[in-house]
C-alpha cells in the first residue's frame, strides 16, 4: 500500500526547490512546465506528465511528490490554450484548437528536449486527452520512451451516439456558426450540470477542493467549454488514431488505466485499444473509480500507484537493474 505522507495544506502550494518557468514552443510559444527533482540519491529516471483538457499541473502535485519520492525526475507541461500556456485567451476561456496535430507537435518538440536535460530511463504519463495526445504523438514515432502510461486516456467520448452521427453533427455545427463557440453551456461534457461537476471526476472531495482553490488562486487555469471546432478535431484525430496499422505501429510497453463507467471517455474504446496495441496491459475498475483515477479517494488510488510501480519496474527498470 501506499504511504500517506502528503499533508492537505501542501496539495495548495508548490514545495520550495520545484521549478515552475516556461519553454518556447517551435513557434516560439511560451508553455507552462514544472520541474521536481529530488537531489538525494541517484535518480530512478524520468517521467514527463501530460494533464487533460481543460486540466492544469497543480491538480497532480500529490502524485508528483510520489514519484519523486522514488527517485524519478518528474516534469509536467500544460497544453497550449490552457492554463495559461501562450498567455490568457484573448476571450472568453474556451478550449480551442486549430488541429489536434498543434499539439502533437508540441509534445513531439518538448520531449526530445526534455529529453535531453533528464536521466534514463525515460517514461510519458497522459491523462485523458493528454491521454490521446501522448498515444497519437507514439503511434507516430515522435516520440521513443521505454515505458508510456494512459490514465482514462480519451480515445472517445462517453456518448450512446455512434461516432459516424458525432463526426457528421461536428462537422454540420461548424457549418453553421463559428467553430470557435462553446458546445456546450458548462461542466466537462453536454448537458452536464456545474455543480455536479466532480461527480464526473472523483469521489474524493479534498482533493477536488484543492483543484477548485487553485483555480480561485490562479485565475488563468480556469478553461470552460470546448468548442465546435474542438470536437471536430477531436473526432478527426480519433478516426486517425483509429486507422489500420496505427496502433499496432506502437512497439513499446503500454498500461491503460481505465474505469469502466467512465462518464466522460468510452470505456469500449479504451478497451479496443488495448487489443490493438501490439504490448498493452489494460487495469480496469468499477463504478469506485471516476474519470480521474490519480485523484481517485485513497482505497483506489493506491492501487493505480502500485500498478504504475509494478509496471514501471518491470518495463522501465532502474539503470542498476539492468
Amino acid at each position: 500500500m501506499v504511504k500517506h505522507v502528503w499533508q492537505e495544506s501542501r496539495g495548495r502550494e508548490i514545495p520550495a526547490g520545484v521549478a515552475e518557468s516556461t519553454w518556447a514552443a517551435a513557434d516560439g510559444m511560451p508553455i507552462r512546465r514544472i520541474d521536481w527533482r529530488r537531489t538525494e540519491g541517484a535518480p530512478r529516471g524520468s517521467i514527463l506528465f501530460l494533464p487533460g483538457r481543460g486540466d492544469f499541473y497543480e491538480k497532480y502535485l500529490e502524485t508528483f511528490d510520489y514519484w519523486a519520492s522514488k527517485g524519478w525526475y518528474v516534469t509536467a507541461a500544460d497544453w497550449r490554450g490552457q492554463a495559461g500556456s501562450g498567455g490568457p485567451p484573448p476571450g472568453p476561456a474556451v478550449g480551442d484548437i486549430a488541429d489536434f496535430s498543434v499539439w502533437v507537435d508540441d509534445l513531439a518538440h518538448f520531449y526530445q528536449v526534455w529529453r535531453a536535460q533528464t536521466p534514463a530511463p525515460h517514461v510519458v504519463v497522459g491523462h485523458s486527452m493528454g491521454g490521446h495526445l501522448v498515444l497519437r504523438t507514439l503511434a507516430e514515432g515522435r516520440i521513443d520512451p521505454c515505458a508510456t502510461v494512459l490514465s482514462a486516456p480519451m480515445l472517445g467520448f462517453a456518448t450512446v451516439l455512434p461516432r459516424w452521427v458525432q463526426r457528421i453533427y461536428a462537422a454540420v455545427m461548424n457549418r453553421v456558426g463559428d467553430p470557435a463557440r462553446p458546445a456546450w453551456k458548462a461542466s466537462e461534457k453536454p448537458g452536464a450540470r456545474a455543480a455536479l461537476r466532480a461527480n464526473l471526476l472523483t469521489h474524493d472531495a479534498a482533493r477536488y477542493a484543492d483543484e477548485q482553490w487553485w483555480r480561485a488562486q490562479r485565475p488563468w487555469l480556469a478553461l470552460g467549454p470546448a468548442s465546435w471546432r474542438w470536437l471536430k478535431k477531436a473526432s478527426e484525430s480519433f478516426d486517425l488514431l483509429d486507422s489500420p496499422g496505427v496502433m499496432e505501429a506502437v512497439k513499446g510497453p503500454v498500461l491503460l488505466l481505465a474505469t469502466r463507467h467512465d462518464a466522460l471517455v468510452s470505456w469500449g474504446a479504451i478497451a479496443r485499444a488495448a487489443r490493438r496495441l501490439p504490448h498493452a496491459q489494460l487495469a480496469a475498475w468499477g463504478r469506485e473509480g471516476r474519470h480521474e483515477l490519480l485523484r481517485e479517494s485513497d482505497a483506489v488510488r493506491d492501487r493505480v500507484l502500485a500498478t504504475i510501480d509494478e509496471f514501471l519496474e518491470r518495463e522501465a527498470p532502474a539503470r542498476s537493474n539492468r
